[in-house]
């Protein structure tokens, strides 16, 4: 399977575009005209340069408003097109899309569309080359692929194909399943994108707000496997309109379309296994059962600070690594590892941003097939020196440069026994059963590359995102979840570095977990439990409990309750949600505890202002009043 991408989907120059899309594994590039004009170079040697980068030239786009025009701009209009074919000879490009006219003075009329094309057609025929057309889903006359498709069987001219783009049809809602009539030798090119669901103008739509397949609400999935009924062999390829792609990385939105089209193609072999037979198999999207483990980086007064919060919240140390400065605690299913070492992963993330969450582990079906499939979808793996006794576990890097490394029941699963010499602690615990979920905070501009990699990686779906309010700005919240919940992500997108989020950014260095959420089935006993172990709770403000009792009719005892340990409510129509908090630690770094009762699936938004008041108000510098 041939995968391209359009020069106008990422930033950058022509040059960076094209090192971008060849770097992340693209077969070919689409050569948006404008890239083209405004680089240097002639067209033999741009041509040139996207070969000895390894790419093909796929698509010369976009060729407008020449069908279907009166005289004299019909002739211009050929005059155009001849003068469009010598640069795609130059270039070394077979191909042109030509999208529906919007001219003003444009005639209507499917037979002189056709007419037009098949004259278009016979000069392109004796160039060699071939002839593209895409209904535009705001064209003039026609704005619909069953349109264009009857204009490409009248004008019934071998160099004369249809190009399908995935925006145009489902942007207008049209059903893909109509597509499965059309030949599939007919269709010449295939352009992918989707787009969030929003109800506004269709072109301006179009040309701000597409995103990579997977990202957005559009069923191109099934899109996809309707082209490939009709036997289309040809590329696969991405044109996106986004302003915050405009502005990101080429590299990093270059291998975000990669992995998006991989991903979506897989999983089209899986729904369209006989039309889709010529795609490579990957492992299914990986199931995550747990997370296993999170490790923190961690030296001198840090590592202090971290063993007697952890004390505090009822952990016990069970584990000494056998050659590192490595300990083990555990509580419930949740292990924590802190990691002192100078040298590694874990002491380069301590030198780079003090103590931070450096790695995470997962529990999964097969390590090797998680692996391969991160392979394939453009991860990076990762590696290091391996000490006495220490196993290989698979590993990725994830963001910000941190780590998840992969155990699966085989020989990986008695890491805990095979690494660390056991160590006897009778202490109690303080009810904590299992990681809730993991917060990961990142820029507004990164949450969409990040969702994809964890929904395209595994098996996970993302909920709608959420506002969440801090008193210096907004941030973004998108949950990420596995089916029956066993692992959820909380991806929070800071807007601003006033915010606590940005700010949490600013003073890590690009870290990235900002606190991990521990469950319980019993908050009040847990709270109690690690009250008596020395646990400091964030103070939050009276008027929140005030405010509770107005808006929930929640018994008094459990309310006040709930005042006494500073444990913040939330319900829904289906079930309850109670949240207690750390005071903030290395900086702006909190632990969280919930319980969740009933089907209870959120993750307490709406006391996101009042936690998020509650830790600015410990931030604060001295001389200013707390409360």
């Amino acid at each position: 399977m041939k995968t391209g991408i359009a020069t106008v989907s990422i930033s950058g120059n022509l040059e960076e575009k094209i090192e971008a899309i060849a770097a992340a594994g693209f077969s070919g590039i689409e050569i948006f005209e404008q890239d083209f004009i405004a680089d240097i170079r002639s067209p033999r040697a741009v041509g040139q340069r996207i070969r000895d980068a390894g790419l093909e030239v796929m698509l010369f786009q976009p060729f407008r408003d020449f069908e279907g025009l009166p005289r004299p701009r019909r002739a211009k209009a050929f005059d155009r097109a001849e003068r469009k074919f010598d640069v795609m000879q130059e270039l070394g490009c077979d191909l042109v899309l030509v999208c529906s006219s919007v001219h003003p003075e444009a005639l209507g009329g499917i037979d002189r569309a056709a007419a037009d094309f098949a004259e278009l057609g016979e000069r392109a025929a004796a160039r060699n080359l071939r002839i593209g057309y895409e209904a535009l889903a705001w064209g003039r006359y026609v704005n619909d692929h069953r349109d264009a498709w009857e204009i490409v069987r009248r004008a019934d001219h071998p160099n004369v194909g249809l190009i399908l783009d995935s925006f145009h049809t489902l942007g207008r809602g049209i059903d893909p399943e109509t597509i499965r009539r059309i030949p599939g030798d007919r269709i010449f090119f295939v352009q992918l994108a989707d787009a969030p669901a929003i109800e506004m103008d269709l072109l301006y739509w179009s040309r701000h707000f597409r995103n990579m397949p997977g990202e957005g609400d559009l069923p191109v999935t099934d899109f996809m496997r309707a082209v490939m009924a009709t036997g289309y062999v040809g590329p696969i390829s991405l044109e996106i309109f986004n302003d915050q792609f405009r502005g990101g990385s080429p590299h990093t939105i270059a291998q975000d379309g990669y992995r998006s089209l991989i991903a979506l193609m897989d999983e089209v072999r899986r729904l369209e296994p006989e039309a889709a037979s010529e795609i490579e198999p990957l492992p299914a999207p990986i199931a995550v059962r747990d997370t296993a483990f999170v490790e923190f980086a961690a030296q001198g007064d840090g590592l202090a600070e971290l063993e007697s919060l952890f004390a505090s919240l009822g952990f016990r140390r069970v584990g000494r690594h056998v050659s590192k400065r490595v300990t083990l605690w555990q509580q419930g299913s949740i292990r924590i590892v802190l990691n002192a070492e100078e040298t590694g992963h874990a002491g380069n993330a301590w030198k780079a941003r003090g103590t931070t969450i450096c790695d995470i582990g997962l529990s999964v079906g097969s390590a090797s097939d998680t692996v391969a499939r991160a392979r394939a979808l453009g991860a990076k793996l990762f590696s290091q020196p391996l000490g006495p006794d220490e196993l290989t576990i698979p590993a990725i890097r994830g963001l910000g440069d941190s780590v998840l490394h992969f155990i699966d029941e085989g020989a990986l699963a008695d890491v805990w026994n095979v690494e660390f010499l056991a160590e006897a602690d009778a202490a109690p615990d303080a009810g904590l059963i299992r990681i809730d979920h993991i917060a990961q905070t990142m820029t507004y501009d990164e949450m969409l590359s990040w969702s994809l990699f964890y929904t395209t990686l595994f098996d996970m779906r993302k909920a709608p995102m959420v506002d969440v309010i801090d008193p210096d700005g907004l941030v973004r919240s998108s949950a990420i979840a596995s089916p029956g919940n066993a692992f959820r992500v909380t991806l929070n997108g800071a807007e601003t570095l006033r915010t606590l989020a940005g700010s949490f950014l600013a003073a890590g260095q690009g870290a990235t977990v900002q606190h991990i959420a521990l469950e319980t089935d019993d908050i009040f006993a847990t709270a109690r439990a690690m009250q008596a172990k020395g646990f400091a709770a964030l103070p939050l403000s009276s008027n929140y409990f005030d405010d509770l009792a107005a808006r929930f009719d929640l018994d008094p005892a459990m309310l006040e309750a709930m005042r006494s340990a500073n444990i913040l409510y939330d319900a829904d129509d289906s079930g309850e949600f109670f949240q207690l908090y750390s005071q903030p630690f290395a900086g702006q770094m909190f632990i969280e505890i919930v319980e969740r009762r009933g089907g209870y699936r959120g993750y307490g938004a709406p006391n996101a202002p009042f936690r998020i008041a509650a830790l600015k108000r410990l931030q604060q510098p001295k001389g200013i009043l707390a409360a």
